[in-house]
């Protein structure tokens, strides 16, 4: 062991990337956090044992791997109350098989900023423990030194344990909605189990995101069923994809009026043999689908594909919108998927799938447009001018998000390169700002074994130019934006009870037809037999 921690000391973990280059650039930032959280404990009696040191040849302090962090947890008194500190993304595959086994009180902390996104990471992490069945506790502060987190860490060290407000949170069952809608859902949800779905699956597991993944047979039981795809069968079939078709969607992605800002340098621009390689992907994409019968698909990319070709996400965010370019099968006879998008959940992750497919169908069924993505739920700010006063969530993902969804559509969408540090071969995403309006969001996860789904409704507010260009630089601006204010849900109500990194979002065509949406949708998937929860301000009636 490094050594029992004494009475009021406490171990602290820093989970990182598996990419050198994130850790490396990461680390002077998690320093700064480690040293601001423990004055924080200092301020209370105790100090920090910190469980693995600095390593001078990779140039960070992280655990970066799942092997690292099994022999971490070896040496570690696992009675001892423990720390988890993510001031970055991290990957949870490194500390679960430490974590699982650890029976002192757990606490996950994290920075809240957009540029360092720890609090992306610790969702990550806590939606994957919440899945194993780990107890833990979570905290975050920008500064750690307010009163939400001082009072927080306080009761921790106390008794093992924080507690939160959840009050935000309805159970689905308990709750009278109108028998119309009751009735809609539940059709739906016994036809859609009927009909049977195919998920492709290229590659489970991305970038460490365990609660991503859903066991057969929880799937099952939904209808859906798993159709596991490599991706290095994708890069095979793009390979098989003719330079004129991709030049085909290329111009006709350029005719729609979508910008892409080009240059010359393979290393750090956007080019347009980038461009051209993820239209053969898009292409590529939607073949094997129609071979494999598969109703929805997800890409890794990371980790794996990265090394062979650019960017999924200019195809993930067309095969996301309905209206897209047209591609036919390999003989040219028949055009594929015809007027109807083919749902991708982003980075494999199976909870956004399964979601994303089900609404789809859905929303096709009420009439309302189908499109549907999923979010980093990645930071926020209180704002106050243009007729908003409320706090307003920044929801960012890499490029999926479907034209649909953006002010102006194609017109209002451009492609940039992908930031080097994670994406060394390139490939341009779908960039634009949401438009106004309603939305249902919504979060499929695992607890207690079970397939559970928080539902809520939040508005969709457009900031002038100005503050949406500060938070993208605070952010990632290369990526697609949506400012989405949650109706009757405080930032820490939303942090202490989201079990995912990810959120998925659909608009509705106004705020009666939200709540309807959400009622008819609940019904669904209680029919479905997940376990529904409504939160925040809706109305059940």
């Amino acid at each position: 062991m490094i050594g029992s921690p004494k009475e009021k000391q406490v171990y602290l973990v820093a989970n990182g990337d598996l990419r050198l280059s994130a850790n490396k650039k990461c680390w002077p930032q998690q320093r700064k956090m480690e040293d601001s959280l423990a004055r924080a404990l200092r301020r209370e009696g105790w100090t920090v044992l910190r469980a693995h040191s600095f390593d001078p040849a990779k140039d960070h302090g992280f655990i970066d791997s799942q092997k690292m962090g099994i022999d971490v947890f070896q040496h570690l008194d696992p009675e001892a109350p423990l720390i988890v500190a993510e001031c970055v993304w991290q990957y949870s595959q490194h500390l679960l098989p430490g974590l699982l086994t650890h029976r002192g009180p757990i606490l996950t902390v994290a920075n809240w900023s957009g540029t360092w996104p720890g609090l992306v990471g610790l969702l990550n992490l806590n939606g994957s423990m919440t899945k194993m069945g780990i107890r833990y506790s979570t905290l975050w502060s920008e500064n750690f030194r307010d009163r939400f987190f001082l009072e927080g860490l306080r009761q921790w060290l106390l008794t093992g344990s924080v507690t939160h407000d959840q009050s935000h949170v309805r159970d689905f069952d308990l709750l009278r909605i109108p028998p119309a809608d009751e009735r809609l859902g539940r059709e739906f949800g016994r036809s859609f189990r009927r009909r049977k779905a195919i998920m492709g699956v290229f590659d489970e597991g991305c970038m460490g995101m365990h609660n991503a993944i859903i066991p057969d047979e929880l799937l099952a039981s939904t209808g859906v069923f798993k159709e596991r795809l490599s991706q290095s069968a994708l890069f095979a079939a793009m390979s098989r994809v003719a330079d004129g078709e991709a030049q085909a969607v290329y111009e006709w992605l350029k005719k729609r009026g979508m910008k892409f800002v080009l240059g010359s340098q393979e290393e750090t621009e956007l080019t347009a043999n980038q461009i051209l390689e993820q239209c053969k992907m898009y292409i590529a994409a939607l073949r094997l689908a129609d071979e494999f019968g598969c109703a929805t698909v997800g890409i890794q990319y990371q980790q794996g594909l990265k090394d062979l070709a650019p960017a999924s996400d200019l195809a993930e965010g067309l095969l996301n919108n309905a209206d897209r370019p047209p591609v036919s099968d390999a003989a040219g006879s028949r055009v594929l998927f015809e007027g109807e998008a083919l749902p991708h959940f982003n980075e494999v992750d199976e909870g956004a799938g399964l979601d994303g497919l089900i609404t789809y169908r859905l929303w096709r069924h009420l009439g309302m447009a189908p499109e549907n993505t999923l979010h980093d739920l990645r930071w926020g700010q209180h704002y106050k001018g243009d007729g908003i006063d409320d706090y307003v969530w920044v929801l960012l993902i890499s490029g999926a998000a479907p034209p649909a969804h953006f002010i102006g559509g194609y017109k209002g969408a451009s492609s940039e390169r992908q930031p080097a540090m994670y994406f060394r071969l390139g490939g341009g995403t779908v960039k634009g700002v949401s438009k106004p309006g309603f939305i249902v969001w919504s979060r499929i996860f695992i607890m207690h074994g079970r397939l559970h789904c928080d539902l809520g409704v939040a508005e969709v507010v457009r900031l002038p130019e100005a503050e949406t260009e500060r938070r993208w630089r605070e952010t990632t601006p290369q990526w697609p934006i949506m400012h989405a204010v949650f109706k009757g849900i405080t930032r820490d109500q939303m942090m202490a009870r989201h079990k995912s990194n990810h959120i998925q979002v659909a608009y509705a065509p106004g705020k009666s037809q939200a709540f309807r949406a959400l009622r008819i949708k609940g019904a669904c998937l209680a029919e479905l037999g997940l376990e529904v929860h409504v939160c925040g301000e809706v109305e059940m009636s």
